[in-house]
């Protein structure tokens, strides 16, 4: 187990500092090398100049050792050995983690992103793993969805962390850019959910999946009244108000306690009923809704409309109709 943080340094940033650990390390190698210059033999021209300490440094280093200047001396060949080899060893490590950071590590995320979207499709894409998006997910598992077909989009890498947790497919970037919503696949997604936090991002999410699947469901979460008329505009199919839900069944257990309850237990998973949304079959066709079973239907959608159990409407079911019914959820 180990606690994972944002990076709060820069590319650049980490490029520097490593950098700079790198030349502190071959700088105390120099200083060791050119205090004890008497220990090293130049066999080229028999004298040890600043420069020949620089070169046989840096070849020593890098392991390449051409014999033109060796150490002569016990004192100049420990060195070498308890000093100038632990820091070529931690050089070289310094530059295999960079190169695995910065080339083989982003090479291989390319990869297995474009392994991962090849594979998406009919899945759930969730903007936004605060609270809201947290507990939608752990509702759409309840319900049965495999977590691979969901993904989690944030722009919060230890958010994002969070949700990996939960088996989920995770993509770490800006969900009111295109080619985020491009890269998670929205093109062949089942439905979208937004729980950005705020009530202006949600809105340019909701934009910019409409632009890219006029076609896909997409669900918003909105804190104010005002803005709901903004996120239908935008092009939501469903909008929900957690402040103004929570309100209305606040007020309503007073009285209603019950009423409440069942609610509830018709909006979780893990209720004795639940909510069930499907298209008629033929032989509903032309049947009434207070007709049709095992279901209680409650409400009809055609074009886009509802209609009450209650009203004229409700009396034929026609072909295309969305029956939203009441039934009871079988224990696994």
């Amino acid at each position: 187990m180990s606690f994972e943080r944002r990076d709060s340094l820069s590319v650049g940033q980490s490029l520097l500092i490593r950098a700079t650990l790198a030349l502190a390390l071959m700088g105390v190698a120099l200083a060791g090398h050119w205090f004890d210059r008497g220990g090293l033999r130049d066999n080229v021209d028999g004298s040890v100049s600043f420069i020949d300490v620089l070169y046989f440094t840096a070849v020593t280093i890098t392991t390449v050792g051409y014999g033109d200047i060796v150490p002569v001396t016990q004192q100049a060949r420990l060195f070498d050995t308890f000093v100038v080899t632990p820091i070529r060893l931690f050089i070289w490590l310094i530059f295999l983690g960079t190169a695995y950071t910065f080339v083989f590590q982003r090479s291989w995320d390319r990869i297995k992103t474009r392994m991962i979207s090849k594979a998406l499709k009919d899945h759930y894409i969730v903007c936004g793993f605060g609270s809201g998006g947290e507990a939608a997910v752990t509702e759409l598992m309840r319900q049965g969805v495999d977590p691979n077909s969901i993904v989690v989009i944030d722009c919060d890498p230890e958010r994002a962390a969070c949700a990996v947790v939960l088996g989920v497919t995770v993509l770490t970037g800006d969900a009111t850019h295109n080619a985020t919503l491009d890269a998670a696949c929205i093109h062949c997604a089942t439905a979208l959910l937004v729980s950005a936090g705020r009530d202006d991002t949600a809105a340019l999410v909701v934009l910019s999946a409409r632009q890219l699947n006029p076609s896909i469901p997409i669900s918003a979460s909105v804190r104010a009244i005002e803005n709901e008329d903004l996120l239908r505009q935008a092009g939501a199919s469903s909008i929900i108000n957690p402040v103004s839900l929570g309100g209305h069944l606040l007020a309503r257990s007073s009285t209603h306690r019950g009423a409440v309850d069942y609610i509830r237990d018709l909006a979780a998973a893990d209720g004795r009923v639940a909510l069930h949304e499907r298209f008629a079959t033929d032989a509903e066709i032309g049947r009434s809704l207070r007709s049709i079973g095992p279901g209680l239907g409650v409400r009809l959608m055609r074009e886009g409309q509802p209609i009450g159990f209650w009203e004229a409407g409700a009396d034929r079911i026609q072909a295309g109709d969305a029956i939203i019914e009441i039934v009871q959820v079988i224990e696994r």
